[in-house]
């Protein structure tokens, strides 16, 4: 179906949440006369009543921007192009008790009793949504000055692709009053796009201690003394304090490494006490937070000796909480990106009594972020943010920041003169994107880009094709019909051949077509002449590669990194041996735990909201691990252990080229070649024994000769180039070579 203008409402929908579409728009999302619906817009969603248009006009969409994310408040809603990708219907339950935050102008409005009444006149009908704001019509509001109000919280608790109805029965309370500057100013610091998921369990555990002191010494619980705040770089842990503290109204006293460490012995402990003194004395006037940054810079583990001034530090801090006193309205706070470089003796309950983690976003979290740091740029109609959050896998909030800021550079370099007029484009984004790769992988051992390469340019093979796209492919982008049959995703795969036989290209081609990062190692990344490094950058690598998962993490030359216990020589036998017990914990998932490993969402039936929408979020949590792709020459020095179920499922074999695969092979590797009378059939029947590589080769030094005997004017490429190629050329595969291979695919698959 083709895409929808989006227009303003008639005066007539003005302030009434109605979204005037076409007959056909409607029965193909299946809506009724007033069912509640989803329209997502660069920079934010709308919330609103489907409604049939009165001339039955197709093509457009006239939406009421009603009910609406903060992001689309200062933004104009209309010119844009929208699929039906963008409409997502809703399912609708029925209020108990709604929470919401009065935003004025002027003025002090009305009493508590009168404002409640005049709200819930305002809202009756209306479908809401935490997060989400109600603009009031300035005529139409009987609170004078009223501008718009912010839906804090509804019970009972809304899923996914639902909303919520304001009837008789629903209790309405007016948590705070705001003026416009303070909301403002509040939403820069809470709208964090997927940090509202992690922002709940930090409120709570902040706001218990600092708001009801009493009530919990009352009910014989202390008052926690710290908490820690664990993620990878990047991710918005810092951020997300900052909007915590802003909101609960509480004074924060910033701590970094660079001011608390001093220069002479003594110094460092002096500044922390003058720390705690100093915050200890703002906590008696009200409730106040200490936010320790990086704080596995300044207190890592203690030696054995204990005469380090680290040591000392620690110390002092550990003497400093215990101290704190037991109704004291202070919360220290520590963001650590490392926690296993963490003193042990501060993570233990009456310190640091809870630590939340917030791992690397996931794609329905990437594209809220996405909505929130693009909604002040000027998007074209092309850019679809739901490709991007799905593109963009392993990216944390720094990284999508960055990649949005990349984006708008483009432009700049593309018309400098002009670029106030300029929109942001797809392709400014799919170079953005070239530049700014996840921040957990720009420092990862082994290779991390590669040319995209598409199944079409692998010529032959299809069974080859076939089993890859089953065993990669399918469970990324169909997970349900695997948990509907019981089939366990794959773990690893093996492929094995004769070198130059497009092995590596068909990894590089599955993870084009999944989109999501590829890793890929050798022996020379991996072995070290340190004792126990080896192991140690095999975990490492398994630990980058789980923070982006679902991942593709591919051994080259498998062989040449472990072998086989029972064949390799003693001198190397001892290194193999630990690489190999590393690789084998690693792939049956006991590994060194991930801090940035992301959270399950709550999984809810299909039938409540979008079908795609569930589709999507059923994959995030259906794939989270790594696929574990090797390629060796000899299978028959891979070790067994390596070859049960369970580590390497699917044992790939890659055939030497047939003629039939050798002729496509030739077709590909010419196509942009002008030939002038050349039989491609007869080449493929005389060039037996030559791999992919070869091929490629010869069509590469056919067109150099060409060059060389016509001069660099030549137009083709003749037949006779070909064949003087050929004898002077040499087949990579020997006679005894494709015996040995043969015997070792028949020996496979009789086992």
């Amino acid at each position: 179906m083709a895409e929808l203008l989006l227009l303003p409402a008639d005066f007539g929908d003005r302030d009434s949440q109605r979204c005037r579409l076409g007959p056909r728009v409607l029965t193909a999302l299946g809506l009724s006369l007033g069912a509640p619906l989803r329209v997502c817009l660069p920079g934010g969603s709308a919330l609103c009543s489907a409604w049939p248009r009165a001339d039955r006009a197709e093509g457009f969409l006239q939406l009421d921007c009603k009910c609406v994310s903060p992001g689309l408040l200062e933004r104009p809603c209309r010119g844009l192009s929208l699929g039906l990708g963008h409409l997502e219907p809703l399912s609708c339950v029925k209020l108990r008790r709604v929470r919401v935050r009065a935003v004025q102008s002027h003025g002090p409005g009305p009493g508590p009793v009168v404002a409640q009444l005049l709200l819930k006149e305002l809202l009756r009908g209306l479908f809401l949504c935490p997060g989400f704001v109600v603009t009031v019509e300035p005529e139409a509001a009987a609170w004078p000055g009223l501008f718009l109000l912010d839906v804090a919280a509804v019970e009972p608790e809304l899923c996914p692709g639902s909303v919520g109805v304001l009837g008789p029965g629903t209790q309405l309370e007016v948590a705070e009053r705001l003026n416009l500057e303070q909301f403002r100013a509040r939403g820069r610091g809470l709208d964090l796009g997927s940090l509202q998921l992690s922002a709940a369990p930090l409120q709570e555990m902040l706001n218990l201690p600092l708001r009801f002191p009493r009530a919990l010494n009352r009910l014989g619980l202390p008052c926690p003394r710290g908490l820690l705040l664990l993620g990878p770089p990047g991710v918005g842990k810092t951020a997300l304090l900052r909007a915590v503290s802003q909101d609960l109204a509480a004074p924060l006293i910033l701590a970094s490494p660079a001011t608390l460490r001093g220069s002479r012995p003594g110094e460092s402990e002096q500044r922390l006490r003058c720390l705690f003194a100093q915050a200890e004395a703002q906590a008696r006037a009200g409730p106040c937070i200490v936010f320790i940054d990086d704080i596995e810079s300044l207190f890592p583990r203690r030696a054995a000796a204990g005469s380090r001034p680290e040591d000392r530090l620690v110390a002092q801090l550990l003497t400093l909480m215990d101290g704190l006193e037991p109704r004291t309205r202070l919360v220290v706070v520590a963001a650590s990106s490392s926690p296993e470089a963490l003193e042990p003796a501060l993570r233990r309950p009456g310190r640091f009594d809870r630590e939340v983690v917030i791992g690397v976003p996931t794609t329905s979290q990437r594209r809220s972020i996405l909505e929130v740091v693009t909604s002040s740029m000027p998007l074209g109609a092309d850019v679809d943010l739901s490709w991007l959050a799905e593109a963009t896998s392993g990216y944390v909030g720094a990284d999508l920041t960055a990649l949005c800021r990349e984006a708008a550079l483009q432009v700049v370099r593309r018309s400098s003169q002009d670029a106030m007029s300029k929109k942001i484009t797809f392709a400014d984004f799919c170079e953005a994107m070239k530049i700014v790769q996840p921040s957990c992988l720009r420092s990862s051992i082994g290779l991390t880009g590669f040319k995209p390469v598409h199944w079409d340019q692998i010529g032959g093979l299809e069974q080859v094709k076939l089993k890859l796209r089953q065993s990669i492919e399918w469970p990324m982008l169909y997970p349900q019909a695997f948990e509907r049959m019981g089939v366990t995703p794959t773990r690893g795969i093996l492929l094995y051949g004769p070198p130059g036989c497009a092995k590596t290209t068909l990894v590089k081609a599955a993870a084009s077509s999944c989109r999501c990062p590829f890793l890929s190692i050798s022996g020379a990344d991996l072995f070290s002449p340190f004792v126990g490094d080896s192991e140690k950058i095999l975990a490492q690598v398994f630990q980058q590669a789980r923070a982006v998962a679902p991942s593709i993490l591919f051994l080259d030359e498998i062989d040449s990194i472990l072998g086989s216990r029972s064949l390799d020589e003693a001198s190397c036998r001892s290194v193999k041996e630990r690489v190999l017990s590393v690789l084998l914990n690693e792939m049956d998932g006991i590994g060194q735990p991930l801090i940035g490993r992301r959270h399950a969402e709550r999984k809810v039936p299909a039938s409540e909201g979008n079908q795609m929408e569930q589709t999507k979020k059923f994959q995030e949590i259906y794939n989270k691990d790594v696929i574990v792709v090797a390629a060796t020459n000899r299978p028959d020095l891979i070790d067994d252990a390596l070859l049960r179920p369970g580590r390497f499922d699917q044992i790939i074999s890659v055939p030497s080229p047939d003629a039939n695969t050798r002729l496509s092979i030739l077709r590909i590797c010419t196509s942009k070649t002008p030939l002038d009378d050349v039989l491609l059939e007869r080449l493929a029947a005389e060039t037996a024994g030559f791999t992919g590589a070869d091929i490629q080769n010869l069509c590469k030094e056919a067109a150099l000769l060409a060059l060389q005997e016509n001069g660099l004017d030549v137009a083709t490429v003749k037949h006779e180039h070909f064949l003087k190629c050929l004898q002077s050329l040499k087949p990579s595969l020997s006679g005894q070579q494709l015996h040995f291979y043969h015997h070792l695919f028949s020996t496979v698959a009789q086992e």
